[in-house]
């Protein structure tokens, strides 16, 4: 058992420079939004020195100065904006007070091993620090998105009624016009959104069926060349999309033609058979990804067992292999529906107005009409994704319980 390292109180010349520095990044973030960065940087240096050394000498039990820290910045930024800026300098005055005395009392070292040099301590925290750096430069324009969605106004910026918190600055008008429910909605978002739902799940069925079947065929031992095969089949994955797509064009026109001449199928249901079709293919080495990995946890004596209690290949694959590979074909089954819901390229190739997705018609709310109701249409895929992942996560978790590599 690791025994962790004794916490002490820091020295001001060790607490001020470090709590500079991070008012001068604040400040700088704060500043750039207002056009003013060095200024900021400048302000939030000074501001945060300040309130670390009155902190620290002053004779109040620490809870009482990280309220009036917090206070203190809801005052400026109520002074200096509106409500969004007083709960924006709410947050800054409230980790400002945790992390001056965060390092002032020690306790970044509560959780550290003992023997760690001040260098090993430094990079521990920088690490993170430049982790969270990224998710925050990753997530900052989808966090964005969101609130924009309510706005009242026909604009993609915050208004000054949204910006002060004013109720009547937020509607909900963008998602009725998305849900066709307004008086001057057309309908061609909803119309988008249904073709979505169609081509999508068609398209993970097929993507699911053959992708297993393809990983455990691979992850057979007497398989020949089995890396060529393998690397043929997530070729869809590698290759850049829009060779992909002109590929597809040419290939799907003449299958086209042959299924509307000769065998009668009406057009819009041979644009549909093409599309889904051609997101299989997108969506087929996510699953033999996904597949082989929990493949290789397999106990191959299992569905030896399974054969010598005289059990077909059939039932042994419904019964013995597939309960336990299940986690995989699921995270492949849902990696395929995301990628077929957010592709664009190949149905603007191969599909025609009858098979309008919901990417394609945000690619022209962009391109010809620059319509908000992008904004909610935006955020309820956020939140798709998001559900998605969960399902992910949960998935991998049950796998790893299942294969014993982690306590249940």
């Amino acid at each position: 058992m690791s025994v962790l390292a004794p916490i002490s109180r820091k020295p001001l010349s060790f607490v001020l420079p470090i709590v500079a520095l991070v008012g001068a990044l604040v400040g700088l973030l704060v500043g750039s939004a207002n056009g003013a960065g060095g200024t900021g940087s400048l302000l939030g240096l000074t501001t945060f020195a300040g309130f670390a050394a009155v902190a620290v000498k002053a004779p109040l039990a620490e809870t009482m100065i990280r309220w009036l820290i917090s206070v203190v910045f809801l005052v400026v930024g109520f002074m200096l904006g509106n409500i969004a800026l007083s709960l924006l300098g709410v947050l800054i005055g409230a980790f400002t007070g945790w992390f001056i005395f965060w390092l002032y009392e020690g306790r970044y070292r509560a959780k550290l091993l003992p023997y760690l040099t001040p260098s090993q301590v430094l990079w521990h925290y920088s690490f993170r620090v430049i982790c969270g750096t990224i998710f925050v430069f990753l997530i900052s324009p989808i966090i964005v998105v969101m609130p924009l969605s309510f706005n009242a106004q026909d604009f993609f910026t915050f208004t000054e009624k949204m910006l002060a918190l004013d109720p009547d600055g937020y509607s909900l008008k963008h998602y009725a016009d998305f849900l066709g429910i307004r008086h001057d909605s057309n309908g061609e978002w909803m119309r988008s959104f249904w073709n979505s739902l169609i081509i999508a799940p068609l398209a993970t069925i097929i993507s699911v069926s053959l992708g297993t079947l393809a990983a455990i065929g691979l992850s057979q031992s007497h398989i020949p060349a089995k890396r060529v095969i393998m690397a043929i089949l997530i070729s869809p994955m590698i290759v850049p999309l829009i060779i992909s797509a002109t590929g597809m064009f040419f290939f799907y026109a003449t299958m086209g033609n042959i299924l509307e001449n000769q065998l009668g199928l009406s057009k819009d249901l041979v644009g549909y058979i093409k599309v889904i079709l051609a997101h299989a293919v997108l969506g087929i080495p996510f699953v033999i990804i996904t597949v082989t990995a929990t493949l290789v946890g397999f106990d191959r004596s299992l569905t030896q067992a399974a054969a010598s209690m005289g059990a077909g290949p059939v039932v042994t694959f419904f019964r013995i292999q597939m309960p336990l590979i299940l986690p995989g074909v699921i995270s492949g089954g849902l990696f395929a529906f995301i990628t077929s819901f957010d592709e664009v390229v190949v149905v603007m190739f191969i599909g025609s107005a009858s098979q309008k997705t919901l990417p394609w018609q945000m690619f022209l709310g962009l391109r010809e009409q620059i319509s908000p109701t992008i904004l909610a249409v935006a955020t309820i895929l956020v939140a798709l994704s998001i559900a998605l992942l969960a399902t992910l996560e949960v998935l991998r978790r049950r796998s790893e319980r299942l294969r014993g590599m982690s306590p249940s």
